[in-house]
């Protein structure tokens, strides 16, 4: 069975598309304009999102609407540039890992603005951020020596919780509502006005009288706390079969160079 395992490993490893490291970058050195992946529409949106997220974190620290919105739509066009990927045929590898790393990038430098604006909490956001680039780092890895085209196509036999989260249309809910429940914390710090819920409505049964004092922001963070709870879930999931994967083709390696010193062995005899 052990044997059976591991042949079928092999088979899928051996699969693989391998390259030089040095014939890719002469490729990429050499690339005309007509096909410059570096020049392809959604990596050109990726740029865009980095500008936009560096000049939020400028205006981080003392103009929270400025940096708000600059955040926010760099947020929203990261939906953007999947959809343009796939209109155009401009689907790449860097363009993936382009998307992926702005992602953890700016919602860590925001963490981090988080960190020094709620002490307290510090150590919660810390964690947040490990687990963040743990995850998709090691989930990332794990989806390349196994062989798949892309960290996104998850099978149901693999993770049904992952497979889940990677439809497009939930991605992109979860993750909007976990950066808004980050902005909400974020814009607590300025926003002190309340937003004067009344507690006695037209509704058939009364609202909780401490909807008068809540500001809009601090509704916000309450919607929105649940979906990042969620996301934070989903990423311990992925981090843990990330890592059962790794093992196990840890397990077949070791397995197909056993078999490769008893085979060595009995020729040798």
């Amino acid at each position: 069975m052990a044997n059976s395992n591991s042949s079928a490993a092999r088979r899928r490893r051996n699969s693989i598309e391998v390259f030089d490291g040095k014939h890719a970058l002469d490729l990429a050195t050499a690339q005309s304009y007509s096909e410059n992946v570096f020049l392809f529409v959604p990596n050109l949106i990726g740029y865009t999102r980095i500008i936009l997220a560096g000049l939020s974190l400028h205006y981080m620290s003392y103009h929270p609407r400025y940096c708000t919105i600059l955040y926010g739509v760099s947020c929203l066009l990261d939906a953007l540039d999947g959809h343009a990927a796939r209109a155009l045929g401009q689907t790449s590898k860097f363009g993936a890992v382009l998307d992926m790393v702005t992602d953890r990038c700016t919602t860590s430098c925001l963490l981090c603005f988080l960190s020094s604006a709620y002490p307290r909490y510090a150590t919660i956001f810390q964690f947040l951020i490990t687990l963040d680039f743990s995850s998709h780092y090691m989930h990332m890895y794990s989806s390349l020596v196994t062989g798949s085209k892309s960290h996104k196509a998850v099978r149901s036999d693999v993770s049904r919780i992952l497979q889940f989260y990677y439809d497009p249309v939930k991605l992109f809910l979860i993750c909007a509502g976990n950066e808004l429940f980050f902005v909400a914390l974020y814009l607590m710090k300025w926003e002190s006005q309340p937003i004067g819920i009344r507690p006695y409505t037209i509704l058939p049964f009364d609202l909780p009288a401490f909807l008068a004092e809540v500001t809009w922001a601090q509704l916000l963070a309450c919607c929105t706390f649940p979906i990042c709870v969620l996301k934070n879930f989903i990423n311990l999931v992925q981090l843990w079969k990330a890592s059962k994967i790794l093992v196990g083709v840890d397990l077949a390696e070791r397995a197909t160079a056993r078999e490769a010193r008893e085979e060595s062995k009995r020729k040798s005899q």
